[in-house]
């Protein structure tokens, strides 16, 4: 099993890079599927969660109300330390299962905080989307329709750029065409297929 940890700030086109490996025929474990799951309704998780922040944490058909819950943990790192140490192990196992029922040469882990978590220790290289923080603000804002401040302390949660950039194996620049980004994706992964096939024989 060989796994690409896939990470980038906000904004950068992590799913877009995810996709045009997908085209190549690559399967790809989303990290934000594993959050997405973990708290399904019904879950106990959300149990935990709704007990722990009480009725609020809930909309009117039992699924989690995660607007209250950004707010809840936003300026109170008590609340986000309890609800990682709830959630991040979790969504790990998800992960791991996902990765092991794989059937693609490699596999993409893609992940907007594979370095800030032990993810990262899954994958076998780190490949980073990056962009100028001035496009990745703009296109954050133009796709989910947030106001600058919003975005900005979002990016105040992730690792710096220079920290990403630092600890990348591969570093995919996405600020040109999409064109471009096809053809860069398609040399990684002929690189990739290389490193896998290597590392079955071993």
């Amino acid at each position: 099993m060989y796994i690409i940890g896939l990470t980038g700030g906000i904004g950068s086109g992590k799913s877009t890079v995810a996709n045009c490996f997908s085209q190549l025929g690559i399967d790809i474990v989303n990290a934000d599927e594993a959050a997405r799951h973990v708290v399904e309704k019904g879950s106990p998780a959300l149990s935990k969660i709704a007990t722990h922040f009480g009725p609020k944490s809930l909309l009117e058909d039992g699924t989690l109300n995660r607007a209250f819950l950004r707010e809840e943990i936003f300026n109170q790192p008590d609340k986000r330390q309890w609800l990682e140490e709830l959630l991040h192990p979790l969504i790990k196992i998800w992960i791991q299962e996902a990765l092991e029922n794989s059937s693609s040469s490699y596999t993409i882990l893609e992940s907007p905080l594979l370095l800030e978590t032990s993810q990262h220790k899954l994958a076998d290289r780190i490949l980073v989307v990056d962009v100028p923080v001035k496009l990745q603000v703009s296109r954050a804002m133009q796709r989910d329709g947030n106001n600058k401040q919003q975005i900005e302390a979002i990016m105040d949660t992730q690792i710096s750029r220079e920290e990403r950039i630092k600890r990348a194996d591969e570093i995919i620049d996405n600020s040109g065409s999409s064109e471009n980004l096809t053809e860069k994706v398609q040399a990684l992964h002929q690189t990739y297929l290389q490193l896998a096939n290597k590392k079955s024989h071993e």
